[in-house]
């Protein structure tokens, strides 16, 4: 049975224009590539069900999950586990927060304007920056649209990346500069030969190995240049480090998560996007500002809409569409519920627990640190273990622990252990036990 296009705008003509444009004859032409058997497999399906029967298929397929305060959790690498307080999901959840979408007509969406004015005020206060964009889709693709932005505002197509930057975040900068003829290299920070043709630097703070790289001599490095620097900072060490604004950083992005945004299994969650101001009219997305109104009333505006949903897409600096206002919003609910001591003390708790759980772990025989950068980490640091990452991980989870993230790929035996506020001292002594006796 031939397919059918009952919803689709295109006439018969059309396509055959497009078709001809890409040198076939027919739809099916165009998809020989694919072995017949795989064009339209058989499905399988079961047969459906009542309300009442999927309900509790349901039910019992959720009863399998693993409630998260029954494991202690030291997993991190880019997503990490923190007290979430029970005000931001009961504000973030009604209905004035949850059912708009992109605010199109600023004149009736000005509560949606305003929680996104004040997440980019937040976020340029913790960061230093000048301005911030209404949110990225995460850090990583963040990370990228910075690296394509540098490029724009330099005129130059050579890009470097340390070595030290999350290897997830390498491989989606790869794959969006790789299309554009961007030259990605990447380098070890002892390493780095800066040339005049480079348009960037991207480094992250703390690094994927959790230590603190000394940032504000490489910005004087390549600022001597014309280099931008670009930065994938935490937001959460911000709440007691100096901020990469003060280094003179160009570019800061980041990941939210950790911020008031639930771990849920990888997503969603939001990037945060700042530069300097005098480049803000090559950032990617959207930017909201406030104003006053004929009666002088105040008003909350889209200044800045670069992205193709606006503009033509030959003038746009980005293509992304989703809305990320309401992960955003969530952690504006965050910020403002724990305050700047607050937020201190989250820091300040991250940074004390992880250097105790490190100590006590580097005191067992056969475990080591493995230093990185200045060897300064805040709360996420690896351990050299004498067993293999994978069979402890399994004797850990065996006791209720959720271990480190295997990075054995880049230290041998190595393995990244998160340690947050909500760790207890009796987690994290029940950690070393059981590291302890994982070797016999």
């Amino acid at each position: 049975m031939p397919f059918s296009h009952p919803y689709l705008p295109n006439t018969d003509a059309q396509r055959q224009e497009m078709l001809a444009k890409v040198g076939v004859a027919s739809i099916d032409d165009l998809f020989k590539d694919i072995p017949e058997k795989l064009r339209n497999p058989q499905l399988n399906l079961p047969s459906s069900l009542t309300e009442m029967e999927l309900l509790k298929e349901l039910r019992a397929l959720a009863a399998k999950n693993v409630v998260p305060g029954d494991y202690a959790t030291f997993l991190g690498g880019g997503a990490s586990r923190h007290f979430l307080p029970s005000l931001v999901n009961s504000l973030v959840s009604r209905g004035e927060f949850m059912t708009p979408y992109t605010p199109y007509q600023p004149e009736v969406s000005q509560g949606t304007l305003q929680a996104t004015y004040e997440y980019q005020s937040l976020v340029c206060l913790l960061t230093g920056m000048e301005v911030a964009n209404a949110g990225m889709y995460e850090a990583a693709s963040a990370l990228a649209e910075a690296a394509l932005m540098a490029c724009r505002l330099t005129s130059r197509y050579r890009v470097i990346m340390l070595d030290t930057v999350n290897p997830r975040y390498r491989e989606v900068v790869k794959t969006y500069t790789e299309p554009q003829g961007i030259n990605l290299e990447t380098s070890t920070l002892d390493k780095l030969l800066l040339a005049d043709d480079v348009a960037c630097v991207l480094a992250q703070s703390p690094n994927f190995f959790g230590s603190l790289e000394d940032l504000a001599a490489l910005r004087r490095d390549t600022q001597a240049k014309g280099i931008l620097l670009v930065v994938a900072a935490d937001l959460v060490p911000l709440g007691m480090l100096k901020p990469p604004g003060e280094y003179g950083a160009d570019i800061v992005v980041g990941e939210c998560q950790p911020a008031g945004i639930s771990m849920s299994f990888g997503g969603p969650y939001v990037g945060y996007f700042t530069c300097k101001e005098k480049f803000v009219r090559q950032m990617p997305g959207r930017i909201v500002g406030r104003t006053l109104d004929q009666q002088g009333r105040i008003g909350y505006v889209l200044t800045l809409q670069t992205r193709e949903q606006h503009i033509r897409r030959e003038r746009a600096t980005s293509n992304i569409c989703t809305s990320e206002a309401l992960v955003a919003t969530a952690m504006t609910i965050y910020l403002a519920t724990m305050g700047k001591h607050g937020f201190r003390q989250v820091a300040e708790q991250c940074y004390h627990k992880a250097h105790y759980a490190a100590s006590k772990l580097a005191a067992l025989p056969g475990y080591s640190l493995v230093p990185s950068g200045t060897g300064v980490f805040f709360n996420e640091f690896v351990v050299r273990c004498p067993v293999l990452p994978t069979e402890l991980n399994k004797k850990l989870l065996a006791r209720r622990i959720l271990g480190g993230l295997d990075v054995s790929d880049q230290v041998p035996n190595g393995m990244l252990f998160c340690v947050t506020e909500v760790n207890t001292r009796s987690e994290i002594e029940a950690l070393v036990d059981a590291v302890a006796g994982a070797r016999a």
